[in-house]
């Protein structure tokens, strides 16, 4: 599957982390074609997906054990490539950093994307009510589709007021942001008293001005994470907890990957073009030959 941070790496912003691959790709699935020593609980010619470091643009990829998940049922072995990074992503987040409970509201920017399309899904099954924002009323009407609740048009509408609206000025109780910087100050004034806010990407800058009496008076805590660069161990146990916790609503279809277009590996450039003119809803795929 393509990802942001693959448009990222290739601009020159995201480098790979040391001893990983060179080449473009978080995620992938596949068939296992060999197992390395001492690796059990899986056999040769099983179905998986996989959380990577790099290298997911190849027909070949070597994964640590502790980062492959099955092929869950129901989904189709192309379609699981567009699971791990976001699934595991989602569920780190929005969940064991932030612990979205229910009946609480999950503010999701990019509500039509691979991320938000998951965090939308997953926020609904645990009870939560979920905003989104998106660009137009196609991807907006997606999102309320998957189930969302407040539909947010960021070019036409201010999030913090429309949020602050539709719960009569209380706020979000978790927020999950791509953009960074541009979205700093506003993401805290959208926030809840003990509101938790997750930076994930970097769209909109790297550098802000934080009114830290502001974030006092919500008790909030700003938490900023990246998933590529974490040591083994924690990848492992990201991927243990969405095997354990999400793995069942997909096996039952209570959530579902979105997947807007699959391309040939050799048309890597024209996906690469798509995801960044963001006119996609969903996943885009590369299917290797």
């Amino acid at each position: 599957a393509v990802n942001r941070a693959d448009i990222m790496q290739r601009q020159g912003f995201y480098d790979p982390p040391p001893g990983a691959s060179p080449y473009p790709g978080l995620e992938c699935s596949g068939r296992i074609a060999a197992l390395g020593p001492g690796v059990s609980g899986w056999s040769v010619g099983d179905e998986v997906c996989a959380l990577l470091s790099g290298g997911g643009y190849a027909q070949k990829v070597v994964v640590p054990a502790g980062q492959l998940l099955p092929v869950p049922e129901g989904i189709g072995l192309r379609q699981a490539a567009a699971l791990p990074e976001v699934v595991c992503t989602v569920w780190s987040n929005v969940f064991m950093i932030s612990q979205l409970r229910p009946g609480e509201l999950l503010l999701v920017h990019g509500g039509s994307s691979g991320i938000g399309t998951m965090a939308i899904q997953l926020a609904k099954a645990v009870g939560a009510r979920v905003a989104v924002t998106a660009g137009s009323k196609e991807k907006l009407d997606f999102c309320a589709e998957l189930g969302a609740d407040i539909l947010i048009n960021y070019r036409e509408q201010d999030f913090v007021t429309e949020i602050e609206r539709a719960t009569d000025g209380a706020g979000a109780d978790v927020i999950l942001d791509n953009m960074g910087a541009k979205y700093l100050d506003r993401n805290v004034q959208a926030l809840a008293v003990n509101g938790r806010l997750v930076i994930i990407g970097m769209q909109g800058g790297v550098k802000a001005e934080l009114n830290i009496g502001a974030l006092l008076m919500k008790r909030g805590t700003i938490s900023a994470t990246s998933l590529r660069a974490r040591p083994l161990s924690e990848k492992a146990a990201i991927v243990a907890a969405v095997r354990e916790h999400v793995w069942p609503l997909l096996d039952s279809g209570v959530v579902r990957p979105v997947v807007d277009r699959e391309l040939p590996m050799t048309d890597a450039a024209e996906a690469h073009r798509v995801v960044e003119a963001s006119g996609h809803i969903g996943k885009v795929l590369l299917v290797a030959p």
